[in-house]
């Protein structure tokens, strides 16, 4: 086998400022490594253990310095010792990488009020036949046993191919007893699987040992032979892969060039699929494009920031230029884009496979994007839609802190006014807002097909759902629906009528299809047994969607508007009364969904609702908010490092102190406020609630001309049970190869059968204005 060698620039430019900048590129020659075969007398692994196939392992390097300002003429590492002991310190310094998957398994389970007060009176030693097998059926593997009372059963089937018939669940809904061991996953070393069924989560057993110990199981003989809950996810989540083959059984054909790069995995196995779709449909958009890629070498040269690292500025610019210049979109192995070819490769058993890309790897970007996010930080499947919500945001606070003016980000282009209109079902009287938001989350309706009659002995049918069109779910999204209202003109609880429309429709649509449940406050797909069903959506066949019918008019001539509640206005905050209502029905409490209308700009449920998933722990959330005179600060007067905490982000002395006020001096609720409040200015004259009135309200964005015609550009794909596990692919319409699957780093030109299959069960769609 010959060796061939590889360029890679792992260092664009090393500058010093002062007092005399030098730029250079530093890059390395690698060659493959010959790897030590493993010594028969090496002990075996003693745990199951999930490794990642290093470069450091694989490959020799060899570096060379060039100066980027005489043209790349090469350097002697020896020639200068200030120069070699700074490309040293480059190339031995921890990268970021490597400090993400340090930090990717920090993440650790607690024990919770059932696994501290196990009661175990009833239990008692237990013979190894006893331990054969489910105590209900024949199945030996996947085995839990209770530690109240010692009995067996057998845990739920799992997407890798365990089996189970979920005996132990059975047993904690007839007995109660809620904390279970994996029986297969403990270890000498004193670990186990333990599971906490009243609480619907894996927990960790402080007396574990003890505990099992009432049983006659003496820890340091077990030897784990299965594996854990979190490897079958790891395994779960990286293994699922959809359709790579044509409708004629050929495997698709890889795509190469600018715009048609994949995105891998990190190291040490962490899934970024939620993050690799959303990003390769944000710039496919021109206004991300135009904004990021030109710039980027001009922003290197001034931006102000120590590291790139922690320039959100730098890490879009590096996105961009990897996506979009097509220098590292080659196939694997082959990075001379000279010999782009779009045909499959063999293997050395004559078997066609396509040839594609090794990826990039976002490290540092997913590393800043997420630092202090409890959900992103961690190496775990998420939600692509909160992603796309989250970027969005961070892009706006980092203009917002370094001085730039909103309208010129690209985060603009999605941004549109939805009408509220609320009607007192007794004196008929109305009342108008507009609310600005970034995407549309549209109710999908779930209507289950007629099943048929199961046989004797058979398992009962799965469960399918009609389709529906995403007419009916916009109809079903903008239509009238009644609500509890208290109705201050008629000063009594009434039944109101609210309706949403468009008040004005964005450059680029972003519908979200609600095809899930929540499950114990865990949002679930739609299905049984733990096996999603999907409810299909039906698209115009031209994929062009046209919105007129959904626009707002406004207040119309006749209409009488509703009075202000003149005592709510003058001491406390003003809520969406819509919005409270909804939050209310989900069983939150009302002062818990005030604090959390007022944290998120009041303005929709939605928004809402992801904020009281987030502080479900706070201790003062179900607290009375304190209110204040109209004349009077609505909280207490700030300390001086408050302000300056926020003040160093961007915000005004006068805008932090508003804040703080707002939210009780809570730092992280005063940001929020902050930028759902993007004019406030911090003036006292503003209302005591916080929420600016309509006539000084911030446009909402998007255009309300006429007609409001979309065609279809990319939409998102999950395959699993949970938006939080499984796997996104994105699919998205370009201009030169048609429709393009991007599955992580592999990007292949899409056949109609592959669109036509997963468009309906789509996740997330994203419509261009045309």
């Amino acid at each position: 086998m010959v060796d061939v060698p590889v360029t890679i620039d792992t260092t664009p430019a090393l500058i010093l400022k002062d007092p005399v900048m030098l730029s250079y590129s530093i890059s390395s020659a690698r060659r493959n490594r010959v790897l030590n075969e493993q010594d028969d007398k090496e002990p075996p692994l003693k745990k199951l253990a999930i490794l990642e196939e290093r470069d450091e392992d694989k490959y020799e390097y060899q570096t060379v310095l060039k100066c980027l300002f005489c043209g790349g003429v090469e350097i002697p590492s020896d020639q200068d010792a200030q120069t070699k002991s700074l490309a040293d310190a480059v190339m031995h310094s921890m990268s970021s990488a490597r400090q993400s998957e340090v930090k990717a398994w920090e993440e650790e389970l607690t024990a919770c009020e059932h696994t501290l007060m196990i009661d175990q009176s009833m239990s008692k030693p237990i013979e190894p036949s006893g331990l054969a097998h489910c105590g209900k059926c024949d199945l030996k593997e996947n085995l839990w046993l209770c530690f109240t009372c010692g009995n067996l059963g057998c845990g739920r089937s799992q997407y890798s191919g365990v089996g189970g018939n979920g005996h132990g669940l059975t047993h904690f809904e007839e007995s109660r007893h809620p904390v279970s061991v994996k029986l297969g996953t403990i270890t000498a070393e004193g670990t186990a699987d333990v599971y906490c069924y009243a609480c619907d989560n894996e927990r960790i057993d402080p007396d574990l040992v003890a505990h099992l110990s009432s049983f006659g199981i003496n820890i340091h003989n077990r030897k784990k032979t299965e594996k854990s809950v979190t490897e079958l996810q790891i395994e779960h989540n990286l293994n699922f892969d959809f359709s790579l083959t044509g409708e004629d059984g050929k495997a698709l054909e890889p795509l190469y060039g600018p715009g048609l790069t994949g995105l891998a995995n990190l190291g040490n196995r962490q899934a970024i699929c939620y993050m690799a779709s959303v990003l390769q449909t944000l710039f496919a958009l021109p206004a991300f494009q135009q904004r990021y890629l030109p710039t980027g070498a001009m922003h290197a040269l001034l931006c102000t920031e120590p590291l790139p690292a922690s320039c959100l500025e730098c890490q879009l610019d590096k996105v961009a230029d990897g996506l979009l210049s097509g220098r590292y979109s080659h196939p694997r192995g082959h990075p001379d884009p000279s010999v782009f070819t779009h045909s499959p490769s063999q293997d050395a058993a004559g078997n066609t496979s396509p040839d594609f890309q090794e990826g990039l790897k976002p490290t540092m970007f997913k590393a800043l994007v997420s630092k202090g996010h409890e959900e992103f930080s961690t190496m775990r499947q998420q939600d692509s839609e909160e992603f796309f919500q989250h970027i969005l945001k961070c892009i706006r606070q980092h203009a917002k802190k370094t001085g730039m003016n909103e309208e010129d980000q690209p985060t603009r282009v999605f941004r549109f006014g939805m009408e509220q209109r609320l009607q007192c079902g007794d004196c008929r009287k109305v009342r108008y807002r507009v609310d600005s938001q970034d995407s549309l989350s549209v109710p999908v309706p779930a209507k289950e097909k007629p099943a048929p009659t199961p046989k004797q002995g058979a398992d009962a049918p799965k469960i399918e759902y009609e389709p529906v069109l995403l007419a009916q779910c916009l109809e079903i999204s903008t239509g009238v629906e009644a609500l509890e209202y208290h109705c201050p003109s008629c000063s009594k609880a009434v039944i109101a009528q609210k309706r949403s429309r468009f008040a004005t429709f964005p450059d680029v649509l972003a519908i979200h299809a609600k095809k899930f449940q929540l499950v114990n406050w865990v949002p679930q797909k739609l299905g049984q047994n733990g096996e999603p069903e999907y409810i299909p959506i039906i698209l115009p066949s031209d994929d062009i969607l046209v919105l007129d019918e959904f626009f707002g008019k406004g207040k119309q001539e006749g209409e009488v508007e509703l009075p202000e509640d003149a005592a709510a206005a003058s001491s406390a905050p003003q809520f969406n009364e819509v919005a409270l209502g909804q939050l209310q029905a989900m069983g939150f409490g009302v002062h818990a969904c005030q604090r959390a209308l007022l944290a998120t700009g009041n303005a929709d449920a939605d928004a809402a609702t992801n904020w009281l998933f987030m502080h479900m722990e706070d201790l003062d959330l179900n607290n009375p908010i304190v209110t204040a005179p109209a004349s009077g600060k609505v909280g207490p007067e700030p300390s001086p490092e408050q302000i300056a905490n926020l003040t160093d982000m961007g915000f005004t002395p006068a805008q932090a102190r508003k804040a703080l006020k707002e939210t009780g001096g809570d730092p992280e609720r005063a940001v929020e406020w902050l930028f759902s409040h993007p004019d406030e200015t911090g003036e006292d004259a503003a209302p005591a609630g916080g929420v600016p009135p309509a006539s000084s309200a911030a446009h909402p964005g998007g255009s309300p001309s006429l007609p409001a015609k979309y065609r279809l550009k990319a939409f998102i794909s999950h395959k699993g049970p949970s938006v939080h596990s499984g796997h996104y692919v994105v699919h998205i319409r370009h201009e030169k190869e048609g429709w393009v699957l991007f599955n992580d780093e592999k990007v292949a030109k899409a056949d109609a059968e592959n669109i036509n299959a997963l468009k309906p069960l789509a996740y997330l769609y994203i419509f261009e204005r045309i």
